[in-house]
């Protein structure tokens, strides 16, 4: 067994941005084939990416022909985004405080797998909901609670030493109130199990089929 040792979130993002993309994790591979099918981006919409890590999803949204903006809080990320994605504008901010962008700006927001990293819901929503035009959109994404409840959290492996980043216990209930109390409205809750399509590509996978791993919620900003 390798050591273990806690990270702070940041910390931690960073030290693992290089090797994200090639980590085999069941949540981020079940998100990918879910969450970008449900924000199915329409061309011309100006889309904001929070939480955009290394751009995987930001890529998706640039080859829907429609103008994007990431935003992440670990620098290590942001680096990697924009050696593969030079073309779009990466803001480095905690999207769980006032946006450094111009407010009503974007048509849509996708906010994928950093809920369980957020310990004020309400300043989250509210940020994103501030971002969004009057009708926008948002698909919100995080790993099941249950997976919380049960110790469950991000950790990557490196150097024979294995990296614990927390995972903060919001129930699915906490995440609808937080979007609600943000103002949003004909809110829509999915949830994902694990399934042996997804563990074909990813091997972790398997001990997951059957149970919920993937909480996706959908919103729309007052017109």
């Amino acid at each position: 067994m390798p050591e273990s040792r806690r990270l702070p979130v940041r910390e931690g993002y960073d030290l693992w941005s290089t090797a994200y993309d090639i980590t085999d994790n069941p949540v981020v591979a079940l998100d990918a084939r879910e969450t970008m099918r449900i924000l199915a981006p329409i061309e011309g919409e100006t889309i904001l990416d929070a939480g955009c890590g290394t751009g995987r999803n930001l890529r998706a949204i640039a080859a829907a022909g429609c103008p994007a903006v990431g935003v992440d809080f670990s620098t290590g990320m942001l680096t990697v985004a924009r050696s593969l994605l030079p073309g779009i504008p990466l803001v480095c901010a905690d999207i769980a405080r006032p946006l450094p962008l111009e407010a009503g700006r974007f048509d849509a927001a996708l906010c994928a797998l950093i809920g369980e990293h957020i310990d004020d819901l309400a300043a989250l929503f509210g940020a994103l909901a501030e971002a969004l035009r009057p009708g926008g959109r948002l698909v919100f994404s995080v790993y099941h609670p249950e997976l919380a409840f049960d110790g469950k959290e991000a950790n990557f492996t490196t150097e024979g030493v294995e990296y614990r980043l927390g995972a903060v216990r919001h129930t699915v209930e906490d995440y609808e109130a937080a979007m609600a109390g943000a103002g949003f409205t004909k809110l829509k809750r999915r949830v994902f199990r694990g399934d042996e399509a997804l563990a074909a590509v990813a091997k972790s996978a398997r001990r997951y089929v059957g149970r919920n791993l993937l909480l996706v919620l959908e919103g729309r900003k007052p017109v």
